[in-house]
């Protein structure tokens, strides 16, 4: 998933001419605010001759690649109850993540109702915080005309993402424009790092769920405080995790560990795209959305365990490797995963008690970076990094004053290459410094829980 340009395709025409760059030239007419005001709710599939086709339950057209047969379904009158406990968590978000994060999280376990799904990602990400912090700058950043080097590549791609959902489905329709005007807007906010093709499957997905405006502050998060440098040009932090998932699969599954390892097979073979697309690509329709309301809740832990998952059960056994005899086989194994593995309820169960903690997370996540550190020198760190550390720092004065909460973890996050520049990286910690299986805002992840508190300032997403 480079960051250079995409191999040539055909581009998505919008309704009103090229996709330029600015709201007015991705209006299809005088009626474009209206438009804005139904933005990522409706479908253009009647637009793209697809109005005698059958949507599924998620906005798939029904016998295409993204739709699903038959699934499980929640009862109806215990989807009523799930939303009820829902609305009153999202009504009283800060007593929630004050008193009862642990419980936020067995709900993001059980799934979040599809009715309030994308509602719940904004409270939980830190989206619906960053949108209030920010008024007015997604409208800026959307009139603003964009840098030409990334929009031809961003509207290349534009076509590629989810062509069967109905959103999608139509070329310059309403879903392709909000999700150009979306990656356009990120590159402007961080021009440094520009656009990374991965981030549009991750884009596809939050506009379905909520409009353009909540989707790029979603993004942001997502991009910024999930999967920190996952999407930078020299990709560093994805080459990292990819040793961390593989040293973590000698624990959880020994026989495919020593497979891979005599094949000589690079974790980036496999795992960049499970990554970086956040399995948007890999898994089925309603294993992707539980998979992240678990993401969202508590990190980029879950995006190791699915991994972790995966290769246990694609490789995890000497029955299922004699038809791997070479890396060919080996790849296109995990390029092919069983149906049942990938189940809804079969891989969220697995997930969830997958014997992998934290801790044992963080603790290769500085064994790793040590030996990148030994062998390649030490990782740089995206520049809103560097800026948002050195802001961290001049804000905490000295750094010989104590420290607070948010400055006082040392620990390098998880997923992310960077360790505090204003404190040496240290051993790792003590058996009792670092919680088993810790709640929400312990997570070294997903930052502590005043990050998503409706009242905090942003120095509390550092």
């Amino acid at each position: 998933m480079a960051k250079s340009p995409a191999e040539n395709g055909p581009r998505a025409p919008a309704a009103g001419g090229s996709l330029s760059g600015t709201r007015e030239s991705l209006a299809p007419g005088p009626d474009a605010a209206a438009a804005d005001e139904v933005s990522s709710l409706g479908s253009d599939s009647e637009a793209n001759g697809f109005a005698e086709r059958r949507i599924d339950k998620f906005g798939f057209l029904v016998g295409s690649q993204g739709a699903e047969g038959a699934l499980e379904e929640v009862p109806l009158e215990v989807l009523r109850q799930r939303e009820s406990k829902w609305l009153d968590m999202l009504n009283n978000w800060d007593k929630w993540m004050a008193k009862k994060h642990k419980k936020i999280r067995l709900r993001c376990q059980k799934g979040i109702p599809p009715s309030l799904r994308g509602r719940a990602w904004q409270y939980l990400s830190g989206g619906k915080v960053k949108l209030q912090q920010n008024p007015g700058k997604f409208d800026e950043l959307d009139m603003s005309p964009g840098d030409p080097k990334w929009l031809d590549v961003i509207e290349r791609d534009l076509h590629r993402q989810f062509p069967f959902h109905e959103m999608f489905v139509s070329r310059g329709g309403h879903g392709q424009q909000d999700l150009f005007r979306v990656l356009k807007a990120y590159t402007l906010y961080r021009p440094e790092e520009g656009y990374c093709q991965a981030q549009a499957p991750i884009a596809a997905v939050l506009l379905m769920h909520m409009p353009a405006e909540q989707a790029f502050w979603c993004l942001v998060q997502i991009c910024e405080k999930y999967l920190p440098g996952y999407y930078s040009e020299k990709l560093e932090a994805i080459q990292l995790d990819g040793e961390i998932l593989f040293s973590l699969l000698q624990k959880v599954s020994p026989v495919a560990h020593k497979h891979l390892s005599w094949q000589k097979i690079d974790p980036l073979l496999y795992m960049t795209e499970w990554f970086m697309c956040a399995f948007t690509r890999t898994l089925p329709w309603s294993s992707v959305l539980r998979v992240w309301d678990m993401f969202f809740c508590e990190g980029v832990k879950i995006i190791f365990r699915v991994g972790l998952v995966l290769l246990k059960h694609a490789l995890g056994s000497p029955e299922k490797l004699k038809a791997c005899q070479g890396q060919y086989e080996t790849i296109e194994r995990l390029r092919s995963l069983s149906p049942k593995v990938m189940q809804e309820a079969f891989l969220v169960q697995e997930v969830i008690e997958l014997p992998v903690t934290e801790r044992q997370i963080e603790r290769e996540h500085l064994i790793q970076l040590r030996r990148w550190q030994e062998t390649r020198g030490k990782p740089k760190p995206p520049k809103q990094i560097q800026k948002k550390q050195q802001k961290q720092a001049k804000a905490s004065g000295q750094l010989d004053k104590t420290p607070t909460p948010n400055q006082a973890k040392v620990v390098p996050t998880v997923g992310d290459a960077y360790p505090p520049q204003d404190v040496p990286p240290k051993d790792p910690a003590p058996q009792d410094s670092v919680p088993q299986d810790s709640a929400p805002q312990d997570s070294a992840h997903h930052h502590s829980r005043e990050s998503l508190t409706s009242q905090e300032s942003e120095d509390t997403y550092l």
